[in-house]
């Protein structure tokens, strides 16, 4: 991964939004025609994936943003260069691959935990309910929402019947 953008990307893809709807490029001033043909290829590839229809992906959305804000994935992001490429104290580099790993584990969940959060900002939920409506798998909700309650994020609201509802305690 290369740092911001990546992490962009792999939210993206978590949340069913095509990667190629981000674009970045570094173009100097003096670089006109580079940029010229930037903007070129890039009005291609959106009119070929066509309108983009953001209440669809409302909360999808609203997850990727939390989930960019968080503390996590801001560190993660910012040392991945540092971790990957640079020798520890000890002399030892980062093995890349594990690097990997730990940054694509880390996205998933804290793009799991956001979107719980924004679901529960809607009203008392279910973890039966939260994976029904965010398609993540009842386990994974059920993990995500546990940490989320360590946390000080989420607190049980409610039974109806044996089910438990759960309500965001998180701005």
């Amino acid at each position: 991964m290369a740092g911001r953008l990546e992490v962009v990307a792999k939210l993206l893809e978590l949340a069913g939004i095509d990667r190629e709807r981000v674009q970045l490029r570094r173009v100097s001033a003096a670089e006109g025609t580079l940029f010229s043909e930037y903007v070129t290829e890039i009005s291609k590839t959106t009119t070929k994936l066509g309108s983009f229809d953001a209440e669809k992906y409302k909360l999808q959305l609203a997850a990727i943003k939390r989930a960019l804000g968080t503390r996590r994935l801001r560190w993660l992001s910012g040392m991945e260069d540092q971790l990957g490429k640079r020798e520890n104290v000890y002399g030892e580099k980062t093995d890349p691959e594990l690097m990997k790993e730990v940054i694509n584990e880390s996205i998933s969940s804290e793009y799991h935990k956001a979107f719980i959060i924004e679901m529960l900002k809607e009203g008392p939920l279910s973890v039966r309910e939260m994976a029904d409506i965010s398609g993540i798998p009842v386990y994974t909700v059920s993990s995500r929402l546990n940490e989320l309650e360590r946390e000080g994020k989420a607190e049980f609201h409610s039974h109806v019947g044996t089910t438990a509802k759960f309500v965001s305690l998180a701005a």
